[in-house]
């Protein structure tokens, strides 16, 4: 054999020899599975986009350093991250695979927003050292399945906007570690489950077809709650022992009776009540400092009586299109005028009087809105008035006379 035909089939062994072992430096069984995984989804075109799947070359490439979205740790993939998250791509089609359970080390599995259908694989729940689980902004159908809620290691769940529909499976108290479940913008039904995991911190359901009362046990340290838009219906219940949460929000659903005196307190610096049947008045409370960027919001339910001094502390403030009597407190004025609350909407009620001077400019970083009251000539006009407080500047006479009729009778 000629020396520069010996050197080219040198040559030629050597490569073929790396090629094979940076094959084999990952596991068979999950180079297989990635390559199952990899046929049940496409790539949607976009001229803008990278395309996620360009480094997924199964005859040359080692996945595990080479293979976009693939993270291993001693030839096992660890972490699977499915699409860019990138803004302008537009994501991936197909289907989820149920060869993804054959990634026995997994601890990780992520899905980008995309077009993916089909069931969520039941074999997910055999996958016991999964830690994140987050299969967002696609259009997955059926029940969520319940060993997930199961494993052990299971730190976040979130399965929001998609189409799944069915009951929440229930949680075996004490046996998992979730910390985060979001489950918002699909389609469940029926009642909130009886009870959560104990460490849960994260809870979102909002945006469900839920119904039901709040469940009697709900997990001590939860510090965001968000149940919005769905069909739940009851008291306001079973909050008080949560000290640490910062975030609620039961809006647009049916709860009703009054408020929780507990829940004005200044941890809470997100309160959503609105588009309630909430009665009561707003609780002889004392008044908190709330911090920049608090909101509170009871508009639309029917809260009656006079405006106590609870939320002075508050930023941002609605209590419009209740049944709210008598006069702003003077210190809701003073907190407007130095800025600190910055936006107070108190449109369509029965209030009486807003004591500020007449001709007083607010500043320009504040947004008051008293239209649709009991006062003749409303001081400050409706330059700051959503479109949907209507055009009348007050109330008619009739119907503040009414009001005045009907609070003095429920006094007598």
């Amino acid at each position: 054999m000629a020396k520069g035909s010996f050197l080219l089939f040198l040559q030629l062994v050597i490569f073929s020899f790396f090629t094979s072992a940076s094959s084999l430096s990952m596991s068979k069984s999950d180079f297989a599975a990635l390559r199952e995984i990899r046929n049940s989804l496409t790539e949607i075109p976009s001229a803008a986009a990278t395309r996620f799947f360009s480094s997924w070359d199964f005859s040359a490439a080692d996945p595990c350093t080479s293979f976009a979205g693939v993270t291993c740790f001693s030839s096992r993939v660890t972490i699977l991250s499915l699409g860019t998250g990138l803004s302008e791509s537009p994501g991936l089609a197909g289907t989820l695979s149920p060869a993804i359970a054959k990634l026995t080390e997994l601890n990780q599995l992520i899905l980008f927003s995309g077009i993916v259908t089909g069931p969520i694989p039941f074999r997910l729940g055999s996958l016991h050292n999964l830690r994140v689980i987050s299969l967002t902004r696609n259009r997955l159908t059926e029940d969520i399945p319940a060993a997930i809620f199961n494993l052990p290691n299971l730190h976040t769940l979130d399965l929001s906007h998609n189409q799944l529909s069915g009951r929440i499976p229930p949680a075996v108290p004490g046996l998992n570690q979730l910390k985060v479940l979001i489950l918002s913008n699909n389609k469940l039904l029926g009642n909130l489950p009886s009870s959560f995991c104990d460490q849960l911190l994260h809870l979102d359901l909002s945006n469900n077809y839920l119904t039901g009362t709040l469940p009697e046990q709900i997990p001590s340290g939860l510090r965001y709650l968000s149940l919005s838009n769905n069909h739940i219906w009851g008291p306001i219940d079973g909050l008080e022992s949560l000290s640490e949460l910062a975030y609620l929000d039961l809006s647009m659903n049916r709860f009703s009776g009054a408020i929780p005196t507990y829940l004005f307190r200044p941890c809470i610096t997100s309160m959503l009540l609105q588009r309630n049947n909430l009665s009561g008045g707003v609780p002889q409370s004392p008044p908190w400092s709330y911090g920049a960027g608090s909101t509170v919001d009871l508009s639309h339910n029917f809260l009656t009586g006079e405006i106590t001094p609870a939320l002075i502390g508050v930023e941002t403030l609605f209590l419009n299109n209740n049944r709210l009597n008598g006069q702003v407190p003077e210190e809701y004025v003073q907190s407007v005028k130095a800025g600190t609350m910055k936006t107070l909407y108190l449109q369509h009620n029965y209030i009486t009087g807003f004591p500020i001077e007449e001709g007083y400019v607010l500043p320009e970083t504040t947004a008051v809105c008293i239209s649709y009251n009991c006062m003749a000539a409303p001081p400050l006009g409706m330059a700051a008035c959503p479109a949907s407080a209507g055009y009348q500047r007050s109330r008619p006479a009739y119907q503040c006379a009414a009001s005045h009729n009907r609070t003095s009778s429920s006094l007598d």
